[in-house]
């Protein structure tokens, strides 16, 4: 079909648009990027929005661990990063869930912590980047309150897993 060259578009008005689309696509990645790891800034579901009440430290959670204690019951550890990170180094008996971050990530969530009483000790924990940065551990603490667990605790990793647990000798177990 031949258009009357007033119809046509010119292959410079083409690329105009296209640069255009392209700046503006490159512009709006950008924002989100700074927005979401400007430092101090709070994402509606980071790390950040866990009342610190509710974190734990990483010398605190491995004396519990290592406690001999018989009355004191040990928690639920649920990792809720990356596969191949709890494949490296995760803590023993942790399960892995899976990134909290995404949809079948807190389906998974639901259906580990479904068995368990609503008052059970949890200990969640991700420690794929710094505490500020994390994507999973907000979305995973917010939907274990929502789901009326009230003994939920989180692992403060301030660093990452690598840099506030293992290089700190705590128990750690390695494969799955």
């Amino acid at each position: 079909m031949n258009l009357p060259s007033m119809a046509r578009p010119s292959l410079a008005a083409l690329l105009a648009a296209f640069s255009l689309a392209a700046l503006l696509t490159a512009l709006f990645a950008e924002s989100r990027a700074i927005a979401q790891f400007t430092p101090g800034q709070v994402e509606p579901l980071s790390a950040n929005t866990v009342p610190e009440a509710d974190r734990i430290e990483p010398e605190a959670l491995n004396q519990i661990l290592t406690s001999k204690s018989a009355t004191s019951q040990k928690p639920v550890v649920l990792q809720v990063g990356f596969r191949i990170m709890f494949a490296q180094a995760h803590i023993p008996d942790a399960q892995f869930v899976g990134p909290d971050s995404k949809p079948d990530g807190i389906e998974a969530l639901e259906h580990a912590v479904a068995p368990l009483a609503k008052d059970r000790f949890i200990v969640l924990y991700c420690g794929c980047c710094p505490w500020t940065r994390c994507p999973n551990i907000g979305p995973a603490y917010r939907r274990l309150r929502e789901l009326g667990y009230s003994h939920v605790k989180v692992l403060y990793l301030a660093n990452n897993f690598g840099d506030d647990w293992v290089s700190k000798g705590y128990l750690t177990a390695h494969g799955q």
